[in-house]
């Protein structure tokens, strides 16, 4: 007990741990004979009694690993022995991904392992992401169970979900069936509008960073890049969001952006469901990304986009506007002027989600979706086995 305080009084990236946890959820449930949790942290649900439906998207064929998993007495949170690593999932430039399992009650868990370095420390991005997290408590963002701090290493334990929509793309090339396609938006925009009220920004919004679960949940992940917005006034870094996705204010140079660059993303990304394929893949730089957006869009000029001139990477562009039009959400999401996108709230207001249950559109923050009778996932029409079907470009 004497060496955990001191550990806290000499290590501040721990007390910064410690601080971090006690805001999270207090307990809930403990596994059985594990005697008491600690009262500060215990998110992680009690394995349930009946395993729940799977969508045709899950990748273990329904396995559940940690059926014949015992429950391990007298492991704590914040304990790198109460977690065991299974597999890696992938790897980043500060950190790796493992598949995990929780010794403490035998759920799976999401274990992200940050590399410390030396001389400079645990990385800014993974103490922002713990410390938005934290406060964030919504059915379709990702849950942070538990964060553990050794001398080499800071691990964030996360929900684990089955896969991310770029998997789920790749596995049912050709666009996705339609209504589940306006479920996963729904889901996307219920997210980004309770991020947005909050004033808070994702900006790295791709498929990659959209956890989809056996039933068809989405969890916006990833928050290493948020950033909470609270000065209107403030400006951000223009070298944000991955290149497909960003839009074309902050590709010109603009430090000076809100909302609307998440919105942006994701009118790209219900592009990329819809036909299969990225909105606007670009190769190389923001100038080709740029000139791939006028194709479709149009060269903006300084009379329907006044002080667009003045961007730094301005460069006009002798391109034609191509005739194809998109859904009106879309058409309303990916708008060249960032003051004319429509708002998450908006959006999920739209006529496009007028097909769903009523009830869909009063659920508690923390309620899925799936939780409305009725909403499932529809069997997806192709898949990596059946890929004869050709399917015409959306643009």
């Amino acid at each position: 007990m004497h060496s955990v305080v001191l550990l806290v009084d000499t290590d501040p990236v721990m007390r910064l741990c410690l601080l971090l946890l006690k805001h999270l959820d207090p307990v809930r449930s403990c596994p059985p004979n594990s005697g008491a949790q600690p009262h500060w942290f215990h998110t992680l649900q009690v394995r349930r009694s009946s395993q729940r439906g799977r969508s045709n998207s899950d990748p273990l064929g329904g396995q559940r690993l940690q059926d014949d998993f015992t429950w391990k007495p007298g492991l704590q949170f914040g304990n790198a022995h109460s977690y065991l690593s299974l597999e890696k999932l992938g790897e980043g430039a500060y950190a790796s991904v493992y598949k995990g399992i929780s010794r403490i009650n035998g759920q799976l868990v999401a274990l992200k392992e940050i590399r410390m370095k030396t001389e400079e420390g645990v990385p800014f991005t993974a103490i922002r992401e713990a410390s938005l997290l934290k406060a964030l408590k919504h059915a379709n963002i990702v849950v942070l169970h538990d964060i553990v701090h050794t001398r080499e290493t800071l691990t964030l334990v996360f929900e684990y979900v089955q896969t991310d929509l770029a998997q789920y793309l790749s596995q049912h090339p050709g666009g996705l069936h339609s209504y589940n396609i306006r479920l996963f938006m729904f889901q996307l925009l219920r997210a980004l509008c309770f991020i947005h009220s909050r004033r808070i920004l994702h900006r790295d919004l791709k498929p990659h960073n959209l956890l989809i679960s056996y039933l068809g949940e989405l969890k916006m992940a990833d928050f290493g890049l948020a950033r909470s917005k609270s000065v209107p006034c403030q400006t951000f870094s223009s070298d944000v969001v991955t290149l497909w996705y960003r839009p074309p204010d902050v590709l010109l140079g603009s430090t000076d952006y809100s909302t609307a660059l998440d919105i942006w993303a994701a009118g790209c990304i219900f592009v990329e469901m819809l036909q299969g394929a990225p909105a606007f893949p670009g190769i190389t730089n923001e100038f080709e990304q740029l000139q791939k957006i006028w194709t479709v869009l149009g060269v903006p000029s300084e009379n329907s986009w006044p002080g667009v001139s003045q961007f730094p990477n301005y460069k006009l562009g002798e391109l034609a506007q191509l005739p194809y039009k998109t859904e009106d959400l879309v058409q309303r999401m990916l708008k060249v002027l960032p003051s004319d996108r429509i708002s998450a709230q908006d959006s999920l207001q739209h006529l496009y989600f007028s097909t769903l249950p009523s009830p869909i559109m009063h659920l508690r923050d923390t309620v899925s979706i799936f939780k409305v009778p009725g909403v499932q996932l529809e069997p997806e029409v192709r898949d990596v086995f059946n890929t004869r079907q050709k399917v015409k470009p959306f643009w």
